[in-house]
This record gives C-alpha cells, structure tokens and sequence, in this order.
C-alpha cells in the first residue's frame, strides 16, 4: 500500500510540476530584458522590471491600461447579459410549454455544433454593413463585438441552465402557485436562489471566455485604443523578425490577475455549481 500511495503522489508531484512550468517561463521572461523565452538558467541573473515600466512609462505608444479596460468592459457585460438572458431563456424552455419550443431547443443545439470561425466571413460583411447606418456597434467597435460575443454564448448558457433547472423539482413552483405566485415570481423568488451556483459558474466561463478571446477581436478590433489585451499584447510577438517576449510575458501576468481574483472570489459557488447537478434528488 505504501508502495501504491507513494506511487500516486509522485504522479500528482509530477502533474503540479508540469502544469506550473509554463507559468514559471511566463514569471521569468516578464523579470528579464533578452526578450527571448529561453535564458538558459532556472533563475534569472539579472531580474529586472523593466518590462513592467515599459507597459506603464511608455508615452503613450502602448495604451495597457486602455486595452485591459477594453477587455474588463467585455467580459462584464458579456457575462452579465449573457447570464441573465440565458436564465431567463432556460427557465422558458425548462418550465413553461410554446408553440416552437422543441424546435427552438433543437435549433440552439444545432446551432452550436458548427465551429464559430465558419461565420467568420458572414459575421464581417454583415457587421461592416451595419457599420454605414449604426457605427456604435458595427465594425471596429466594442459595441458590435460584444453583440457577436453574445450571439455565440447564448445557447451554450441556455442548454447548460436547463439542465440545471431541469433538475429543480416541479413541487415547488407548484406550491409557489397555490400561494398565488405568478410566473415571473417563481423565476425570481425559487428558480434564482436556488440556481446561484451554476450561475456563477455560467458567469465565470463567460467572463474567462471573452476575457481570453483572440479571433474575433483582432480581425474586428482594428483601432490601436480599441483593442483587447490579447490582441494588443500580441504585437510584441507577432513580428516576423522583432519578437520580444518580455513586455508580452509582463503583460500576459498582471492581465491574469482579475482572473485569479474572480475565480477565488467565486470559488465558494463555483464547487457548489459543478456538484450539486449530481447530488440534486
């Protein structure tokens, strides 16, 4: 048994170590001036901030601070409207009978089975003309991509919250009824508290998910100020002959730390919303 135990925390050991190298390259390269990946030692000879300093002394040429405002506005309202619209959508299809709901339902899971970078070109042409009559949310703007992140968000958070609803039993929206609960009340009063958890979950994931999203920014986000963090710090290394990973390492770690902070804050729900799914009775 010893055997078999130690067995096992060598191969978790092995894991952690795995998992946390890349971070520690990422820690290191953002402490050195070379502008490489590879120093050629476990800790840098001479640690420095000037990476840091670049991003936040820079005259104006490098507007961080924009980008990561950009991104924070993105995925806050994209998890926020996304969640709310989504909850609302999976209470419909969960409790409440229409014409079109099993079609609606299958239209959303159809939907999601083809890869989004397929409407890459349509998403464009259709976002470039809406540009000429409404440029708030047409191309190049924030407004217009947080619409195209929505649209490809709704029916993942749909089918995810009506699983999850699915599981609340009928007999209490019953009893809220004989109490003379209306339909809106039971939304409100039983399905929202009880769902919390999942939620937060659905929150998160959005949250993460815009947060880290590549693609679609860089092809719509084409103004220097207009830009996320992952499409502004993606300069430093996509130069064919000037990459320089230092600013782009320095970077990548403070833009990680809202993560982390979300993620802790929202740890507590997020255990609940992944386990309660399978504990519900």
């Amino acid at each position: 048994m010893k055997i078999k135990s130690l067995g096992k925390h060598l191969f978790l050991w092995v894991l952690v170590i795995f998992t946390l190298f890349p971070i520690y390259i990422v820690i290191e390269s953002s402490l050195t001036d070379t502008g490489s990946l590879a120093t050629g030692t476990l800790v840098p000879p001479h640690p420095t901030w000037a990476n840091f300093a670049l991003l936040f002394h820079n005259n104006g040429s490098i507007p961080y601070f924009r980008w990561m405002g950009n991104t924070l506005i993105l995925a806050i309202a994209n998890a926020i409207i996304s969640v709310i619209v989504g909850a609302a959508s999976a209470f419909a299809f969960s409790r409440m009978r229409f014409k079109g709901r099993k079609f609606g339902l299958q239209a959303l899971l159809l939907v999601q089975v083809f890869p989004s970078f397929l409407a890459l070109a349509a998403i464009y042409v259709m976002m470039e003309r809406v540009f000429t009559v409404f440029p708030q949310i047409g191309l190049g703007s924030l407004g217009g991509l947080l619409l195209i992140y929505l649209g490809g968000s709704m029916g993942v958070n749909a089918w995810l919250l009506k699983g999850y609803i699915d599981t609340i039993p009928l007999e209490l929206d019953e009893a809220a009824r004989i109490d003379g609960a209306s339909t809106i009340q039971v939304y409100w009063i039983i399905f929202f508290p009880l769902a919390a958890p999942v939620l937060a979950v659905t929150a998160l994931l959005s949250f993460i998910g815009t947060f880290n999203e590549f693609v679609l920014a860089s092809l719509f986000l084409q103004d220097v100020n207009r830009r996320t963090v992952a499409v502004g710090l993606q300069q430093f290394v996509g130069a064919q002959f000037g990459q320089n990973w230092g600013p782009f390492a320095a970077g990548s770690l403070i833009a990680s730390i809202p993560l982390v902070i979300l993620f802790l804050s929202l740890q507590r729900f997020i255990i609940g919303g992944l386990t309660s799914g399978a504990t519900k009775g």
